[in-house]
């Protein structure tokens, strides 16, 4: 037998992940789709072993693979990918909403990208209470120099067992100093639900009430994890005893989740009727339904008028939720068309259930019928014999609000500097303009019209 034949059976056993049954006979294997196809990887891969100009380790033919399986799903949809242990684990714990570590969210420094620094501490968490700051650079890991980090190999460092220390090296930001803090590993839930801006007296707390003559209150959801479910149930049933009058829902910037969270967060204010439904070629079509024992804000004739703000980063869940509430005429869609990923992604475990390939097999459906997705080709759109233009969430009539660029990015500094725990929010600096948003503006004057418009109900005692 050659090396190049030993070589192939062996690596038909080795690729096994790749998730293709090949079976093998003798009469019929050139005959075989699957064995091509395998047949090809692998002969790419000897002649890159054997006769590549440098030698290639087994690090970076690993690495080669995942990029011909990425590249190649790539041809098919921008959302279907092979997900690599490393990655696979970061995806678990985001869509969890919790994991092992000291609570810091972690990013390159703008000033030089080779460094990592704190972009900012969650309240309450051991980072918070060790007085990590935002702008903090991350010089170390457990001895471990960063620079040029890649930022899954720091999360790894920095993430781990409840319980546990890692120590960082930080820099100050605008000094030359260095500190190395020890800090005690534990739970992290990452809060999916935000207010607008912190309390000055207790930051761990947020002001949930922009408009308190009016009772308007602001609630910016950043995606749908595990846990944005329950977050919001305890905030509305505390909102309710507050008497909220006018409810502003901020989906901006949100990139999606987990479809069950949209479908049941979308329970909350709708009594009856279709949320969403699934279609696919091999995917059982499934019609989800609103159950009026779950509705909140939402007693008849007295329900809380509700504005939903989008822009075109809303994706996948956020367009569910804010299709479902705007084809049942439940709220106000307010700002820009929203991105168009209404594809549906499962994820197959591989490897032993250490990485994972997403891979696209359904799509959404609002109430109206109309579809979600937004194909990267025109000639998928008669495909699939659906409208072109079709896709994504559009503002209601008259609530376009055209964003140009240069407000995107101020609105980014904007919602950093009131999420970021600081001393005072830049944006309040001496001197410095406020930042003029123009969608959440347009959000109040529209809910202020609809709750002068109506009588004030009376409160119980």
């Amino acid at each position: 037998m050659s090396r190049r034949n030993l070589f192939w059976i062996l690596a038909i056993a080795s690729l096994s992940f790749l998730g293709l049954a090949v079976s093998y006979s003798a009469p019929t294997r050139e005959k075989d789709h699957d064995y091509e196809l395998v047949r090809l990887l692998v002969d790419v891969l000897h002649e890159v072993r054997q006769n590549y100009v440098v030698e290639v380790s087994p690090e970076r033919e690993r690495q080669l693979v995942e990029d011909m399986i990425n590249g190649g799903l790539e041809r098919l949809d921008p959302h279907s990918m092979y997900i690599n242990p490393p990655e696979y684990k970061n995806f678990s714990r985001q869509s969890e909403g919790k994991f092992g570590g000291i609570g810091v969210q972690v990013g390159y420094d703008r000033a030089n990208p080779t460094r990592l620094g704190v972009i900012s501490p969650m309240v309450g968490t051991p980072a918070y209470e060790a007085g990590v700051q935002a702008g903090d650079l991350i010089l170390k890991i457990d001895g471990k120099e960063t620079e040029s980090m890649r930022m899954n190999e720091a999360i790894d460092l920095i993430q781990g067992k409840p319980g546990t220390k890692v120590m960082l090296t930080l820099q100050r930001e605008g000094q030359k100093e260095t500190r190395d803090v020890e800090i005690e590993r534990t739970i992290i839930k990452v809060p999916s639900v935000l207010g607008d801006v912190r309390k000055a007296d207790d930051p761990r707390q947020w002001e949930w009430f922009l408009d308190k003559k009016n009772e308007i209150a602001y609630i910016r959801i950043t995606s749908f994890t595990a846990t944005t479910t329950t977050e919001l149930r305890e905030l509305l049933t505390q909102l309710e005893r507050d008497g909220v009058r006018g409810l502003v829902l901020d989906l901006r910037n949100n990139p999606g989740g987990l479809l069950k969270a949209a479908v049941e967060i979308s329970d909350f204010f709708l009594a009856e009727g279709v949320i969403v439904s699934t279609k696919g070629r091999n995917h059982r079509d499934e019609v989800y339904r609103a159950r009026p024992d779950n509705c909140m804000l939402s007693t008849p004739g007295q329900e809380v008028p509700i504005a939903i703000l989008v822009n075109r980063y809303s994706a996948s869940a956020s367009e569910i939720f804010a299709a479902a509430l705007q084809d049942h005429g439940r709220a106000v869609v307010i700002g820009e068309r929203t991105y168009g990923k209404g594809s549906v992604q499962n994820i197959v475990l591989m490897e032993n259930d250490t990485s994972a390939l997403k891979l696209t097999t359904a799509s959404y459906w609002r109430p109206s019928g109309k579809n979600i997705h937004r194909y990267p080709n025109p000639a998928d759109f008669a495909a699939a014999k659906i409208d072109p233009d079709e896709w994504g969430v559009r503002p209601n009539k008259d609530f376009e609000v055209k964003v140009t660029d240069e407000e995107r990015l101020q609105y980014v500094g904007y919602r950093y500097d009131r999420d970021v725990i600081r001393a005072k929010p830049k944006s309040e600096e001496k001197g410095k303009k406020p930042f003029d948003d123009r969608v959440l503006n347009k959000a109040l004057e529209c809910l202020r019209g609809k709750i002068a418009a109506r009588p004030m109900a009376p409160r119980g005692a």
